[in-house]
């Protein structure tokens, strides 16, 4: 479901950016605000938006419309980021990159709702992924390192391995 989300995100994302032409900036924001009516209508109706709540149809239902518009707003973000604020690839995923640290932080240090924290997170991870994943695979003279799709996976599956690794 996750993937059909994701997917579907990226579609609806470059529908309002292309096909209706509201350009990244006001597509993010109508969908900051479609998020914030789907997190308060989820709230006011089963009186949490805690993912470890989700145990009754009506909760799930808001669940996957909250994960759907997360995932195109995500797409939107990092769409914004790379082609229309200047930062280019690298810049975006640095940003992006910080201000998930600062979540972390936050988690951390502070006493802001975790929930809250968790979808901020959730969001900043679709524009992060993307960002990366076009600094690996975007031509040098995109801003890339121009690895490609299958040099980018292999690095990400080193990682990956290397990571796993070392958990166990």
């Amino acid at each position: 479901m996750i993937l059909s989300t994701s997917t579907a995100g990226t579609t609806m994302s470059d529908y309002m950016d292309r096909t209706l032409g509201l350009g990244y900036t006001k597509g993010a924001a109508l969908l900051i605000a479609i998020l914030l009516c789907v997190f308060a209508a989820w709230r006011w109706t089963t009186g949490s938006l805690s993912v470890d709540n989700v145990k009754s149809r009506k909760a799930e239902l808001f669940y996957w419309i909250a994960i759907l518009f997360s995932n195109t707003l995500g797409t939107a973000l990092g769409d914004f980021l790379a082609d229309s604020s200047g930062l280019g690839f690298l810049g975006g995923a640095l940003l992006i990159g910080g201000l998930l640290v600062l979540v972390l932080l936050a988690t951390f240090l502070t006493r802001l709702s975790r929930v809250l924290l968790f979808w901020i997170a959730f969001v900043l991870t679709r524009p992060f992924g993307a960002t990366v994943g076009d600094v690996l695979t975007k031509s040098k003279a995109k801003g890339g390192l121009n690895f490609g799709t299958i040099g980018s996976s292999a690095i990400l599956a080193a990682i990956l391995v290397v990571w796993w690794s070392g958990r166990w």
